[in-house]
């Protein structure tokens, strides 16, 4: 890891190179994270960039919780097995019997990441943005970001492109995709919240013996609560929102979805899987984008006060804590070596080169809800899907990989992007020990022993 005296010129400016390191990972969410964890486990000096002060992303800083289960059987890759294992030796209980969900804490896991990058050595920046890059040719030798005392560079090697939204693919030149191919929409943000002093056993008690709901199967300290009008399953709990809409206390809008889940070690605060902002607001759009903010604390204000005044259990509750970021389900889109499409869902789609496996179901909020696979069912992602053919250094990582819209629906969930990360920064390692440009890489040609999945495909030959 060398931390360099050097400068750069940048439009017009000296700006300093803060590191010259082989990886650099932009965007410290679930992906990035274990891609620079991963790649510096390797052997690889990596820096981490991240716009926040927490590691973990939507986990943690966009009140996303719990972890989705991809429902694919083995799916968990080495790094997600080792998370789990993490939070339960800090005593977040993650299993509560009944689904696969992983019930995390935030703080917890914001606390695992820091320890992980140290033991690894990972170099991380916060309250760094990434501004742009330098390019020469079809390489990438420099990103620009904002630190804290202003632009600077950092030189690598190979670049990970965690940000989500595809922002250091697009600035060098990648091709790219936003939103619905047929309506241009992107799927609906979100401005999660939690909230405090809420009597979960009270609150269970009326869910499950007054509205004898039973879908929820686990019981508390795990607890969920959810309706969602747009669905095709029917909620109890859509009653009592319909009738803010008849009595002017909620918009339909407003009511359309809500769900919460009781966090583990912070009793009686619930995370809020709410509201969800109307598709109007994009978020692709800079100016949609910073008007949804507005209108999300609006909604989230009218749902969290009609809830104490007429949900059992909600009567002593407040909003504790807003999320620090908006969850975006969808936005840019690379189009990379592989362009994964609905058929690669419903055709269980397996690949040599296969990073990872998920049987999540399509999930597309606004647009399409599919149905399930069948029970064993999965399909897999494939290492052509993270790379493109116009930059030899770039590997991209997370919900913006080359797939569409609908598709992506389906692999945007937390485990199957950490596992996506963990390949990434394997790769990125492994190119760098054996001269390989990270898009002529061939995932199956290195040795199983040090893959974090091998697909049967592979493993069949």
């Amino acid at each position: 890891m060398e931390n360099t005296n050097a400068f750069i010129k940048y439009a017009g400016k000296e700006i300093p190179v803060l590191f010259s390191v082989d990886v650099c990972v932009a965007g410290g969410g679930p992906s990035g994270t274990a891609a620079a964890i991963r790649a510096a486990e390797s052997g690889a000096s990596t820096v981490l960039l991240e716009r926040g002060i927490a590691l973990g992303g939507l986990a943690v800083l966009g009140c996303v919780y719990p972890f989705m289960d991809p429902q694919a059987p083995d799916s968990d890759t080495p790094y997600v097995t080792e998370i789990k294992k993490r939070l339960q030796q800090h005593g977040v209980a993650t299993f509560d019997g009944v689904t696969q969900q992983v019930w995390h804490n935030p703080e917890t896991l914001a606390l695992i990441y820091d320890e992980m990058c140290e033991e690894a050595n990972v170099e991380i920046l916060y309250q760094t943005t990434l501004v742009d890059t330098v390019c020469t040719g079809a390489v990438i030798t420099a990103c620009i970001v904002q630190t804290i005392a202003g632009l600077a560079a950092i030189s690598a090697k190979i670049f990970i492109d965690g940000t989500g939204d595809a922002f250091l693919s697009r600035s060098a030149g990648i091709p790219y995709e936003c939103g619905y191919e047929k309506t241009g929409n992107n799927q609906p943000l979100s401005f999660r919240f939690e909230m405090g002093g809420i009597d979960v056993e009270r609150l269970s008690r009326y869910i499950t013996l007054d509205l004898k709901e039973d879908w929820c199967k686990s019981k508390p300290p795990y607890f969920e609560i959810a309706e969602a009008m747009h669905r095709t399953q029917r909620y109890k709990l859509e009653e009592l929102m319909a009738r803010g809409v008849e009595t002017g206390e909620l918009t339909q809008e407003e009511a359309e979805y809500m769900q919460a889940y009781t966090i583990i070690g912070k009793d009686g605060v619930m995370s809020m899987n709410c509201p969800e902002i109307p598709v109007r607001f994009r978020a692709a759009d800079p100016i949609s984008y910073s008007k949804a903010v507005s209108c999300g604390r609006k909604m989230m204000r009218h749902i969290a006060d009609y809830l104490i005044r007429h949900l059992p259990g909600f009567e002593h509750a407040f909003i504790s804590r807003e999320a620090a970021m908006l969850g975006a389900r969808e936005s840019w889109r690379i189009r990379g070596r592989y362009y994964l499409q609905e058929s690669d869902y419903h055709n269980q789609s397996r690949f040599p080169d296969a990073v990872c496996r998920t049987a999540w179901f399509i999930d597309a909020h606004g647009e399409k809800v599919s149905e399930k696979l069948p029970p064993g069912g999965y399909y897999e992602i494939p290492y052509r899907s993270l790379v493109a053919d116009e930059i030899q250094n770039l590997i991209v990582t997370g919900r913006c990989i080359s797939a569409s819209f609908i598709l992506q629906a389906s692999m945007r969930i937390q485990p199957t992007c950490m596992s996506i990360g963990e390949a990434t920064g394997i790769a990125a390692a492994w190119c760098l020990a054996h001269k390989i440009s990270a898009n002529a890489l061939h995932w199956e040609s290195i040795p199983a022993a040090k893959r974090s999945y091998v697909s049967n495909a592979d493993a069949a030959k």
